[in-house]
């Protein structure tokens, strides 16, 4: 950011004028001083040993301290190093100490001490990121001689105070994400020196703009995350005509209320952000009369559709950065685009956009167009054609053409971008061989993506490419059927997808050792053999192996795994193993269709924040264990297919957020507990299959969300409670979209981020009888299903009345019971 450039420039000024001390200097450092240092260390845990310079006497030589080079005294501590500890008062006795920056440290959920309070002579203060929580203490007041704070990323309570608007000398706020409530006092509009104001990420509100007209200096200002719907924004802020940078992300901005011509010319702004709002295309003739001035303008994720405003575009005369993503921009891309000669970042990344690449790239070579341009996504539009020449574009370090309809092979030329940094061609209808030759150049190649095309990956077994890739994406490309050798070469990748790449190699040992760096692996739906070691000691967070043909015991994981998906494999053996290891991260655990056996462990505790569970389909037997009712969060449990039984445990009824529940084809006993009424967010619940009996309990009618319902071949009896008319999902013939976002998927971002890399992988599964047909799977298109099955038990008297109110249902099966009476004249209507 701008403002964190303005910090690191201001420190550097400091050092400038404080001159470090070093070698023969006649100065020393004053010994009270070096006292207070050293008491300062003590209170302090230092894990990665930063202060271990504190041993020697000349204190201004120690890491983090700059002392003035004529008096000795310190002047400014910087320690960015993540202690953890507590803020020592020894501080006190630094008193000459006017820079002091303790960012990004672990102060345990502490409070700000009142005693930095008393530091009068502090002109800079940062506190950033260091878990510090409460109420701002009001001793802060005191530091009238305060130009810079950074209360940033913390856990604070409350609103923020008023009395920061007392602190005139202030030039520099930020609050950026500390958890402050309420609504923001117009008190800082006494803040007439400030350059800098940041109250972005809170939960904040604004009752009116009127105080920042004071601001006559503010050059930066962020309000993101705060609504201004309901203010007059516009005219408020373009009134300071020193503003150079204005984010307003997340603000609730919408057309209505930019509607009035502002006269900006006189503007001096620069950075525009407004992504995440819902801007409509008649928002551009405001945008571009403020436009001339931008170098960056970032309108990712409002409603603008419609063609790109050629208009619009002609006025970013000086703009490097232009953010239009994630909108509902269709026709062609405007070739005024190609005018913009200082462009640098170009991303129209998830729109409707149209075309053939051929005639957009065509016409550009060697005409110097765009030479500036280094970031171009163009992802996820409809583009067509095959993948451009882009050698004119000598200076791209990114490309993202994934998500299109590009056809044909990849040429030789993209091997010729030598800058390049990433190259995403995933999802598109690409084919023909990649060899050594289409990567030739690209030395500086951090991430590839290629998957989803059709593509042969054809590479010597002795090539060592000249990159080292940090991201390796090559899901669904003919890459096998050998384990590609080549990636042993690359030692510090995080991310590898090899999932249906046709691989069926046995698992090479060296792949859990070569990149110390790896945490997301995924090799799914392979025919991969071997088995898998200890992975205790790896930073593997995310492991997908499954459908493939390892076997052996399940291995032990990290303790910072988070998802393990190893279904549809040969393991066998007890899982009794993830006793041993506390998993404070994991959140998915799918160990199905495999060859398990045993007690399932009754240890559950030691996984808290699972989220889905599922054993289903293997030799496990013995009781569901008490231990899974510790799992609040849990929202999918799967333990169909084995020989589990006994009753419910009726610890599980703490377990509110479970919405699918499949343990069909057990031999559990008992009847169906009432309380499982009280899981209201219920979705999917198959019990079909068992030793059940008893009645259908009445709570069941608390299912207002219950799509599937399962419970045949049991031996339940008894009238069904006349309550179906409560299952309000049953009477509508489509699919919320908070439920078909849901749907067990879980999204992976690139670390360190790039632009628009995400995968999905589907978690949740069940078997249903359809029509008396055999059994079918549904995995991804489960939540489209709406299905009641209570065949095959003992049931009596009358189909209830309220079954007329299901329109919606898919499938009944009511078959093998001893209902009597006439059916009820609506359900013939149905299309079941």
């Amino acid at each position: 950011m701008i403002s964190d450039k303005r910090i690191a420039i201001q420190f550097l000024l400091v050092v400038l004028v404080c001159v470090f001390v070093s070698g023969d200097a006649k100065v020393r450092c004053i010994e009270s001083e070096r006292e207070a240092l050293l008491s300062f260390k003590n209170g302090v845990f230092d894990y990665y040993g930063y202060l271990s310079s504190l041993r020697s006497i000349e204190c201004c030589k120690w890491y983090g301290v700059w002392c003035s080079n004529t008096t000795g005294h310190v002047i400014a501590l910087q320690l960015n190093i993540r202690l953890q500890g507590e803020v020592g008062s020894s501080l006190l006795e630094l008193h000459h100490l006017y820079y002091l920056d303790l960012s990004w440290n672990y102060f345990g959920g502490n409070p700000i001490p009142d005693f930095i309070g008393s530091m009068k002579q502090l002109q800079q203060l940062f506190l950033k990121g260091c878990n510090l929580s409460g109420i701002v203490p009001s001793q802060l007041k005191n530091l009238t001689n305060l130009q810079s704070l950074d209360l940033s990323q913390n856990n604070f309570e409350g609103p923020v105070p008023g009395f920061f608007g007392s602190m005139k000398q202030l030039q520099q706020l930020f609050l950026r994400g500390s958890k402050f409530t309420g609504i923001v006092p117009p008190q800082l509009g006494n803040l007439t020196n400030l350059r800098v104001l940041d109250l972005s990420y809170n939960s904040l509100k604004i009752k009116n703009l009127d105080w920042l007209s004071s601001l006559s200096l503010l050059s930066t200002l962020d309000l993101s995350q705060i609504d201004l719907s309901h203010t007059n924004w516009l005219p408020q802020i373009l009134s300071l005509r020193f503003l150079y940078e204005l984010r307003l992300d997340l603000c609730n901005i919408s057309t209505i209320k930019v509607e009035p011509t502002v006269n900006s010319s006189f503007t001096s702004l620069s950075l525009l952000k407004l992504s995440d709002n819902q801007l409509t295309p008649s928002s551009f003739p405001w945008l571009s009369n403020i436009s001339t001035t931008l170098v960056g303008i970032d309108l990712s994720r409002n409603a603008l559709g419609g063609p790109i405003p050629d208009a619009f575009i002609e006025r970013l005369v000086l703009v490097e950065t232009l953010g239009l993503a994630s909108n509902k921009f269709e026709g062609q891309i405007p070739k005024s685009l190609f005018n913009l000669s200082r462009l640098i970042t170009l991303d129209l990344y998830e729109n409707d956009l149209r075309g053939n690449t051929d005639e957009l790239f065509g016409n550009t070579s060697g005409k110097g167009i765009l030479e500036s341009l280094q970031i171009l996504d163009l992802g996820h539009n409809k583009l067509n054609g095959p993948v451009p020449d882009l050698r004119a574009f000598s200076a791209l370090t990114e490309v993202y053409f994934g998500g299109n309809n590009l056809t044909g092979f990849i040429p030789l030329s993209i091997g010729q971008l030598s800058e390049l940094r990433v190259l995403d061609l995933s999802k598109n209808l690409l084919e023909g061989i990649v060899s050594e030759s289409h990567l030739i150049k690209l030395n500086k190649l951090k991430k590839l993506d290629l998957s989803f095309n059709s593509l042969i990956l054809h590479f010597g077994p002795d090539w060592s490419p000249a990159f080292q890739l940090d991201a390796i994406f090559l899901a669904k490309c003919n890459v096998g059927p050998s384990f590609p050798k080549w990636i042993q070469t690359q030692r510090s990748f995080s991310n590898l997808d090899l999932s249906r790449a046709n691989i069926t190699d046995e698992i090479p040992a060296w792949l859990w050792s070569v990149s110390p760096s790896l945490t997301n692996l995924y090799l799914s739906d392979n025919q991969i053999t071997g088995i898998i070691p200890n992975l205790s000691s790896t930073f593997i967070t995310s492991i997908d192996l499954g459908n493939n043909r390892l076997s052996g015991p399940i291995p032990l994981f990290s303790a910072y795994v988070e998802l393990v998906q190893l279904s549809g494999n040969m393991f066998s053996g007890s899982i009794s193993s993830i006793c041993s290891v506390f998993y404070g991260w994991f959140w998915n655990f799918d160990l199905s269709n495999n060859q398990l056996a045993g007690e399932i462990p009754d240890c559950w505790e030691q996984l808290p924040n699972l989220f889905s569970l599922s054993l289903a389909n293997n030799r496990l037997w013995g009781e569901i264990p008490s231990s899974l009712g510790h799992l609040h969060d849990l929202t999918a449990l799967q333990l169909r297919g084995n020989s589990l039984s006994g009753e419910f445990p009726s610890t599980l009824r703490s377990c509110h957020k479970l919405n699918l529940v499949d343990v069909a084809e057990n031999e559990l006993t008992g009847d169906i507990p009432t309380w499982f009424g009280e899981m209201n967010q219920m979705t999917f619940l198959n019990l079909g299959t068992n030793k059940l009996h008893g009645s259908i309990p009445d709570e069941i009618c608390n299912y207002t969300f219950i799509r599937i319902l399962d419970l045949s071949r049991n031996n339940l009896s008894g009238k069904i409670p006349d309550c179906f008319n409560n299952f309000t999902s049953m009477a509508q013939n489509s699919t919320p979209a908070d439920l078909v976002r849901l749907g067990y998927v879980n999204s992976f971002s690139y670390n360190p981020p790039l632009p628009n890399m995400n995968l999905k992988r589907y978690y949740g599964y069940s078997l249903f009888t359809w029509k008396d047909r055999e059994e079918s799977e549904y995995r991804k298109n489960l939540i489209f299903l709406k299905l009641i099955d209570l065949s095959s038990n003992r049931l009596s008297g009358n189909i209830p009345k309220s079954f007329s109110s299901m329109r919606g249902l898919i499938s009944l099966n009511l078959s093998s019971n001893s209902f009597t009476g006439s059916i009820i004249p609506d359900m013939v209507r149905w299309k079941c």
